[in-house]
C-alpha cells in the first residue's frame, strides 16, 4: 500500500459479507465462470440469508404464552378473505410484529421506564401487548387501529392475558385519533399505512403529545428494500418511506438510528434546546 492510500474496509458483518459474495458471484456469472466453486459459494450466500432472521429468534428471550397464543391464532386465519377500511392495502399475517422485535419494544419500555405508550398501528396486537408486558404498574398502551375486526381479535386477546388490561384500543383514522388524544407519551411506536407515516410524524412533532425525553420508533424503514432498491422494484409505500427517511434525516429538532431491525425500525428523539 502507497503512502497516503485509503484501505479499504474488509466486510465483517453477515449483510455486507453476503453483498461482497453476491457481487462477485454475479461477475463470474457475467464471465462465465460457474463451475464448483460458484455453486459452493451460491450455497454460502444462501445460508448467510436464510440463517439470520433464525439465529436471532433463537437467541431472544422467548416471548410469554400470551404472545404466542396471540401469534399462533394471528397465523391461523384465512387473510386472504379480510379486506381493510383505508388505502393501506390488504391485511396479511407478515404484518405481526413477531418475537424479536416484540422483545425489542419490550426492550425499549424498560429502557426509557415509560409509563404511557402510544403504538400507531395496532393489527392483532403483538407489540401492545409485548409493550404492556414490560410496563409497571398504572402504566397504560394507547393503541390505535384503522381496522375494526383486528380490533376487536386483539381485544380478545388481550383479555387472556394480566397484561392486556393496560391496553386501550382507538378503533378509527389514526390521525383522527391522534387529533382528540390528550396527555403526553413516554414512547411512540408506528407501525401503519406508509403514506400516512409524516403526517403521524409532523403532528407528533408539533403536539404536545411527546413527554420530554420521549422515543418515536418507527417500524418498516427499511421495506423490503424498496427505498434503496433498483428503480424497477419500487412502489409507492416504497417511496412513502424514502420520503419519510429524507424527512427525518434532514429535520433539526431530532436525532435518529436506523436498525437493520426486522424489516428496518428507526428511533427517534428530539434535540433538546
Amino acid at each position: 500500500m502507497t503512502d497516503g492510500a485509503v484501505r479499504t474496509s474488509r466486510p465483517v458483518t453477515p449483510t455486507t459479507i453476503l453483498g461482497k459474495e453476491l457481487r462477485e458471484l454475479v461477475e463470474a456469472l457475467d464471465a462465465g465462470d460457474v463451475g464448483e466453486e460458484f455453486a459452493r459459494r451460491l450455497r454460502r450466500a444462501r445460508d448467510l440469508a436464510d440463517g439470520l432472521d433464525p439465529y436471532l429468534d433463537r437467541h431472544t428471550t422467548r416471548e410469554s404464552s400470551a404472545l404466542a397464543e396471540l401469534s399462533r391464532r394471528t397465523l391461523g386465519l384465512d387473510w386472504d378473505s379480510r379486506t381493510v377500511v383505508s388505502g393501506s392495502g390488504p391485511l396479511e399475517q407478515e404484518m405481526l410484529s413477531g418475537h424479536v422485535e416484540g422483545q425489542a419494544l419490550k426492550f425499549l419500555v424498560h429502557m426509557t421506564r415509560a409509563r404511557r405508550v402510544l403504538e400507531i398501528g395496532m393489527f392483532t396486537g403483538y407489540s401492545a401487548l409485548a409493550m404492556a408486558d414490560a410496563l409497571p404498574d398504572g402504566g397504560e398502551v394507547v393503541a390505535c387501529e384503522v381496522d375494526r375486526f383486528v380490533a376487536d381479535f386483539a381485544r380478545e386477546c388481550f383479555a387472556q392475558s394480566p397484561a392486556g388490561s393496560r391496553i386501550s384500543v382507538e378503533v378509527g383514522p389514526a390521525l383522527e385519533t391522534l387529533h382528540r388524544l390528550s396527555g403526553r407519551f413516554d414512547l411512540v411506536f408506528i407501525d401503519a399505512d406508509k403514506t400516512g407515516y409524516l403526517d403521524y410524524y409532523r403532528h407528533l412533532m408539533d403536539s404536545d403529545l411527546l413527554a420530554p425525553g420521549a422515543i418515536v420508533a418507527v417500524d418498516n424503514t427499511l421495506l423490503q428494500g424498496t427505498p434503496y432498491a433498483d428503480p424497477a422494484y419500487r412502489t409507492a409505500n416504497g417511496d412513502a418511506v424514502e420520503a419519510f427517511n429524507t424527512f427525518v434525516t434532514e429535520d433539526p429538532r431530532v436525532e435518529q438510528v436506523l436498525l437493520p431491525l426486522r424489516d428496518g425500525v428507526t428511533l427517534i428523539r428530539r434535540v433538546e434546546a
